[in-house]
């Protein structure tokens, strides 16, 4: 026996008042970002109002550029300012000049599955950080760095640690195989505000 058809899955709204609340906080924290045309690739999949960013913050470069709901380039924004930027003073390598990211939005299934749930990355919700690069030359990329007892393993695991302050779901390369070489970082909404760090 059949059920009912299931509705068609479809792009989740954003409210005018907070989409441009946060415009103007992504503005003053001092990111390189245009608005772009709302992306709907059919089966939930796209961002009602989208923004394609090139730098979070000032003298910051993010590459590619990538296309993410504003609430994403803002949370990675003070994610960087905040916590990101300080803990890397340690390190002698000068300032992070590049955040080398490997996905913003695209239309696919969690850990790009061919069945199960759609990821964040297809609402725009989800950036995945593979490496930092620093004014002296130096990349720092994302690998599994637990029991590193160096500078760099502590800086990756106070990046990894404190990006739960602000987004709701960190998957690091310790989480699985299949987040080895990068942050995932996503701003999904779960019922009484519930964050996954791992």
């Amino acid at each position: 026996m059949q059920g009912p058809p299931r509705p068609p899955l479809t792009i989740a709204s954003e409210p005018d008042d907070e989409h441009q609340a946060c415009l103007k906080a992504l503005t003053a924290i001092g990111a390189t970002f245009k608005e772009i045309a709302r992306i709907d690739d059919g089966n939930g999949c796209g961002i009602g109002k989208p923004i394609a960013l090139s730098s979070p913050l000032p003298g910051i470069e993010f590459k590619p550029e990538g296309q993410m709901r504003c609430e994403a380039a803002l949370a990675l924004a003070q994610w960087m300012k905040e916590s990101v930027i300080p803990s890397a003073a340690a390190l002698d390598n000068g300032k992070i000049v590049t955040i080398n990211q490997a996905s913003t939005y695209v239309c696919r299934l969690r850990n790009n599955a061919s069945t199960g749930k759609i990821s964040e990355h297809a609402r725009g919700n989800a950036i995945d950080v593979a490496s930092f690069t620093f004014e002296n030359g130096k990349t720092i990329v994302i690998e599994p760095r637990r029991e590193d007892p160096t500078l760099t393993g502590a800086f990756q695991r106070a990046a990894s640690a404190s990006a739960c302050l602000y987004f709701t779901t960190v998957l690091d390369p310790e989480s699985d195989a299949a987040h080895e070489s990068h942050f995932h970082l996503d701003v999904i909404e779960r019922n009484g505000g519930f964050r996954y760090c791992h």
